[in-house]
């Protein structure tokens, strides 16, 4: 008899920590709160380009190396606008007998700046002889961390409002916060993409200077997470 019950005591000691190294957890609750705001578009950006054919390769690099030099030297006169030279190219041409019948190459110019007044001033003297591909509106880096910072503050408290409510409606003395996790979303509105025809611009008038109006963006922080309660 005393052997026997000393097996049993033996094997209840060796069952019992996997027990106790599972903690239990009670009334665990998860919610997600959210914070938004619209926020007006600060950074316009575009990109220009120019297509040329010449029978000369090195002929066709030197044209469109002149019209990217000047038309830096252009942008430079403008001290709120970035201007960057971006992708440049040369490709044959084939005839309809597949034999090289020339080259062609294209060259763009990249712009960027939050005077928009400036901008279109300057993209419309650069249509003289580019062409306009693109046009966007966004949130400048700096301006959506800025406001990022200050919607993770409000969301938090919003989470915590959130935290208080649940543990008053279950009537329980306090709560533990288990886990949070912080998500930020940036959805910008629709704009046009302004296009322009490929014909050849050299030696245009240049084009009106466009009023540019950017836009919204909404930014939106979401703070999810669960939090125990305490009786």
């Amino acid at each position: 008899m005393f052997k026997h019950t000393t097996l049993l005591l033996a094997a209840f000691m060796l069952t019992t920590p996997v027990f106790a190294d599972t903690p239990l957890t009670y009334q665990r609750i998860d919610f997600q709160t959210d914070v938004e705001k619209e926020i007006a578009n600060d950074l316009l950006s575009a990109t220009l380009s120019v297509e040329l054919n010449n029978k000369n390769p090195a002929l066709l690099a030197k044209e469109l190396t002149t019209i990217t030099n000047e038309s830096l030297k252009l942008g430079s006169g403008y001290s709120s606008v970035k201007l960057t030279s971006g992708n440049q190219q040369t490709y044959p041409i084939y005839n309809d007998k597949n034999k090289l019948d020339g080259w062609r190459g294209r060259a763009e110019i990249q712009v960027s700046s939050k005077d928009f007044k400036a901008a279109g001033e300057l993209i419309s003297r650069l249509q003289a002889k580019l062409q306009l591909n693109n046009l966007n509106f966004t949130v400048a880096p700096e301006t959506r961390r800025e406001l990022e910072n200050q919607l993770i503050s409000e969301a938090v408290s919003a989470f915590r409002a959130r935290a208080d409510k649940i543990k008053s409606a279950w009537n329980a003395k306090s709560y533990k916060l288990v886990q949070m996790n912080l998500g930020t979303t940036n959805n910008q509105q629709p704009h046009p993409m302004y296009m322009v025809r490929a014909a050849k611009m050299e030696m245009a008038d240049a084009a009106p200077a466009a009023d540019y109006a950017g836009g919204q963006s909404r930014l939106n922080v979401q703070v999810s997470g669960n939090i125990e309660l305490e009786n």
